[in-house]
């Protein structure tokens, strides 16, 4: 399993991150990799991928799952692969504190199946990246649209 977790603080009212996080479309393409999404309902949409890893380019769906949705702090998602046998979790928080929200990115991942032991060692490289990356542009997205 792979785990990666990135905090940021960010100088705006919490209210602000959760206007700007509750809405997939905002920063869905911030994601690293990311190629396209599809929202299939309010709570699950489907998400691509693509990268390439040691010269081989490769292309990953996943479906998205919210579990909880509590404004304006929390935000839990499952993921599940569609194209590889992986699975995972997430969370997004935000607490306020003197005007100041600190926001907190956390991805678990693990990969399963026979491709599993290909899998492990590329994700146990690129959530942590992930996670840090996803934060910190997410937080800069917020700066210029407040």
């Amino acid at each position: 399993m792979a785990i990666g977790t990135h905090t940021v603080e960010i100088p705006v009212e919490v209210q602000v991150v959760w206007d700007y996080v509750s809405n997939l479309e905002n920063w869905a393409p911030t994601v690293p990799a990311y190629k396209e999404h599809k929202i299939i309902s309010e709570k699950q949409s489907i998400w691509t991928f693509e990268g390439s890893v040691k010269g081989i380019k490769k292309t990953i769906q996943a479906q998205v799952d919210i579990t909880e949705w509590e404004e304006p702090s929390n935000i839990k998602f499952e993921l599940k692969g569609v194209s590889d046998n992986f699975t995972g979790s997430g969370q997004f928080t935000a607490e306020e504190l003197n005007g100041k929200t600190t926001m907190k990115c956390t991805v678990e991942v693990r990969a399963g199946g026979i491709s599993g032991a290909v899998l492990t060692p590329v994700i146990k490289w690129a959530v942590p990246k992930v996670a840090s990356r996803l934060t910190e542009s997410i937080a800069r997205k917020i700066l210029v649209f407040s």
